[in-house]
């Protein structure tokens, strides 16, 4: 199947979608449900332009629904919100292991610079209650550097 025309509007439809998502994120601490559905039921397409196998497919499959748990005990435990679990669950039926543990990595680093933004940002203001940071911002930005490479510089 490889590269084609549909593969960057696919790309491109999830970009878009992961660039809505930040920005609602960072207006409203909310991710609609139909941003994260949408990328989720994007990702079979997505597979079958890059040939995926049905092996390969199980596999995917099988990451999503691990990562999807790991995440919702960060949840459960009141470190994430809801649409922020559930971006990731969807993104990691995209990313293949590496490239997902890649986008980890930097979704980690970028909520933390964030989350110190908004903490000095509250001290600042002096505002009362606990900081809500909008993590959602984060996940996006990390899973476009993550798919840059293999969306976008394929023709290296």
């Amino acid at each position: 199947m490889g590269w084609g025309i549909l593969s960057y509007v696919l790309g491109g439809a999830l970009v878009l979608i992961l660039l809505s998502a930040g920005i609602e994120d960072a207006r409203t601490r909310e991710i609609a449900n139909w941003k994260n559905a949408a990328i989720a039921l994007m990702a079979p397409a997505w597979w079958w332009l890059q040939g995926y196998g049905w092996a390969d497919m199980a596999w995917q499959v099988g990451i999503a629904v691990g990562v999807f748990a790991l995440f919702v005990g960060a949840f459960h435990f009141g470190w994430m919100g809801g649409g922020d679990v559930k971006m990731i669950g969807a993104l990691a039926l995209w990313l293949p292991g590496p490239t997902l543990l890649f986008m980890l990595l930097v979704m980690s680093i970028i909520g933390g610079v964030l989350t110190l933004i908004m903490m000095f940002d509250h001290w600042r203001r002096k505002a009362p209650g606990a900081v809500e940071t909008p993590y959602g911002v984060a996940i996006a930005m990390a899973s476009i550097v993550a798919l840059g490479e293999p969306i976008f510089n394929h023709f290296a």
